[in-house]
């Protein structure tokens, strides 16, 4: 069997949980229910593995966050599946029952598991070691009935007779988690789960599930509808977060950056502040042309000194301190900040120039 890279990525906001899998002799990935907020740090991942998104999958329309499929595929050029079944338009592949989503020589088995929503499906990956349920079934309990075609009857139905019917020893992955919970498996819900577990009967479970009370998201008018078209949205609101100023990359830590031979090139266009100490300013890595002191201790305040309306790249001996500095830059209100990654001992592995070098 081909080795699987996997990741379990979360958006606190939404307590959404993101699947990033990918065959790793081929580095194709498929990429399940993301989140549109956090789609930057998802392809800052997927550039970090070295990996190619051929697909990304909603296990349904959700309600309390926009996916990030649309964006995804503008920025990735990947393609779009959907549910034949939750009636979203502008998706390129429309599953069923039964379909199979291909990523390298790996594939996901769709499940057909309505009852949170018409269109809800879970993920079973092929050899029936994980399953992605959406909202579904989750750790301990299960998605709300209560609108976008609900249905407590279904959902008993797609629990017990699709994914209860796979191996005890499937690992099973939910849509959400409210309690910091991450994994489950078949035989524990069945055993555990206090409203869908084998002792529990269907009565049980539609007079739990009417009996809520719950209120509605607080995205949903905005979710459902964003959601329906794939969450894809005109180009000019896809391009709001990018920082045209530099060919920026966003690392998985959260922090953009811009590499040495750009900025090499744009000394000018730039204030290039370094945040090390004097000794080492002026010390044998050297310091870059043009290139300002302000210690990573004093930045807060010598950044009064500098123009807001103009980028900023931060440097340090290695990127790690200038990482920090980015985080004051911007709490301080500077909007156009960047790291110089690999700092200095990259600048200085690049020969490009350097000034105060001692002997």
């Amino acid at each position: 069997m081909i080795l699987l890279i996997f990741r379990q990525l979360f958006d606190p906001q939404s307590s959404t949980y993101t699947y990033l899998l990918a065959d790793k002799s081929s580095r194709d990935a498929i990429l399940i229910d993301p989140v549109f907020e956090q789609a930057h740090r998802d392809m800052a991942l997927i550039h970090e593995l070295n990996l190619h998104l051929c697909l990304v999958a909603d296990t349904h329309v959700h309600a309390d966050h926009v996916t990030g499929s649309g964006l995804l595929r503008y920025r990735l050029h990947c393609e779009i599946a959907v549910s034949k079944q939750s009636g979203a338009m502008g998706g390129d592949i429309q599953f069923d029952d039964g379909d199979t989503l291909k990523f390298g020589s790996r594939f996901l088995k769709v499940l057909a598991t309505p009852g949170h929503t018409n269109g809800c499906s879970t993920f079973v990956l092929d050899d029936e070691s994980m399953a992605f349920t959406g909202d579904c079934l989750l750790i301990r309990g299960c998605g709300r009935t209560d609108f976008q075609q609900g249905s407590p009857e279904k959902m008993f139905e797609s629990v017990r007779e699709k994914i209860f019917a796979l191996p005890d020893e499937c690992l099973l992955y939910p849509g959400h988690d409210y309690k910091g919970a991450t994994v489950s498996s078949v035989g524990e819900e069945k055993l555990y789960n206090p409203r869908l577990g084998k002792g529990i009967s269907l009565n049980d479970f539609t007079g739990y599930m009417n009996n809520l009370g719950l209120a509605h998201p607080n995205k949903i008018d905005v979710a459902v509808r964003a959601n329906m078209k794939c969450g894809v949205m005109d180009s000019s609101v896809m391009d709001l977060e990018e920082q045209d100023w530099a060919p920026l990359t966003l690392t998985y830590a959260g922090f953009w950056e811009v590499q040495p031979l750009w900025l090499e090139e744009h000394i000018a266009d730039v204030q290039i502040i370094d945040v090390r100490e004097p000794d080492e300013y002026e010390g044998i890595l050297g310091h870059i042309p043009r290139s300002h002191l302000m210690p990573l201790g004093n930045l807060v305040e010598s950044s009064a000194l500098l123009d807001k309306s103009r980028p900023v790249v931060t440097v340090c001996r290695s990127g790690a301190r200038s990482t920090q500095a980015t985080v004051q830059l911007k709490k301080a209100g500077f909007s156009k900040v960047a790291n110089l990654s690999g700092g200095m001992l990259r600048w200085r592995a690049e020969r490009l120039p350097v000034q105060a070098l001692t002997e």
